[in-house]
């Protein structure tokens, strides 16, 4: 059975963007980081051995989830012109020859989060290609990771109990109390990483949590500094908590067409020449390995 990768190419964009100079194509269009992420999509399919491939993006910034908190994040503070290759860098990865998958409901994590959940059966393993801590909650034992590929190292379940103090179950409930800065939605107050962690390494969920402390173990009581304080918030702010829970929680409902074999690269089509001479990066043609 193959390994599937699944790319996070909205944080490719962003890496790219702080990563590759500026660069105009002949149109004077601003496409440095969507030259970045070509580039990069080629090194993991001709030398680091992808097979099979998809690539979800954020079409839009914003989702669903707007709907849901005003504080959530959105495109206010994006350059106009990293925003500008949202849509260049999805016809650029078609060019290539691989799937994307452009979320506007939904977001880029849930297509991952989506495709982990459809494809784990049929393969080998599933690698997503992202650091984002959101997909944390997806991983399961050694069969679905997540790959770091700026950093060369992946995460497995073991991985993600170490760095977060919980299990990939607990990682939504985790950052409804903690918070989460990149996406806007601020957590509950005095809930620190490690105390959320302890609590719910006993409980397993928000909703698991006795009100008082009395009915927690008393181990965990003198383990969580102000524990008392914070169960009480949790009480006071129980809405707000479960509410930052369903922004934290990555859907696996979000409809994909693709079979397994639909995600397999093939070699790369004649039209990314055509993409390519677009946007002046004639040396990516120069390194294509394999043509369909």
């Amino acid at each position: 059975m193959p390994r599937l990768h699944l790319v996070d190419a909205t944080y490719e964009l962003f890496r790219a963007w702080f990563a590759v100079p500026s660069t105009r194509a002949p149109d004077g269009r601003e496409v440095g980081a969507t030259r970045g992420v070509l580039g990069t999509l080629q090194k993991l399919v001709q030398t680091e051995g992808a097979t099979h491939v998809a690539c979800a993006t954020d079409h839009v910034v914003r989702s669903f989830r707007n709907g849901l908190y005003d504080g959530y994040k959105t495109e206010i503070g994006v350059p106009q012109d990293l925003l500008s290759q949202f849509h260049l860098v999805e016809e650029g990865i078609r060019a290539l020859g691989l799937v994307v998958w452009p979320m506007v409901e939904f977001e880029a994590d849930d297509a991952l989060a989506a495709g982990a959940d459809r494809f784990a059966g049929e393969v080998e393993q599933v690698l997503i290609a992202t650091p984002d801590k959101d997909l944390a909650q997806c991983v399961r034992g050694d069969h679905v990771i997540m790959l770091d590929r700026r950093r060369n190292t992946t995460m497995n379940e073991e991985g993600v109990r170490a760095k977060f103090g919980v299990p990939p179950a607990s990682i939504a409930d985790w950052l409804a109390l903690v918070g989460d800065s990149a996406d806007g939605y601020p957590g509950l107050p005095g809930w620190g990483e490690k105390s959320a962690a302890r609590v719910l390494c006993v409980f397993g969920s928000i909703e698991a949590i006795p009100e008082r402390t009395k009915d927690w173990p008393a181990d965990l009581t003198r383990a969580v500094r102000g524990a008392d304080r914070l169960a009480a918030t949790l009480v006071e702010r129980k809405t707000e908590a479960l509410l930052y829970k369903t922004l934290a929680t990555l859907r696996v409902d979000v409809p994909l067409t693709e079979t397994l074999d639909g995600l397999e690269y093939k070699g790369t089509p004649p039209i990314f020449r055509e993409f390519c001479a677009s946007i002046g990066a004639s040396g990516l043609v120069d390194r294509v390995a394999r043509w369909t």
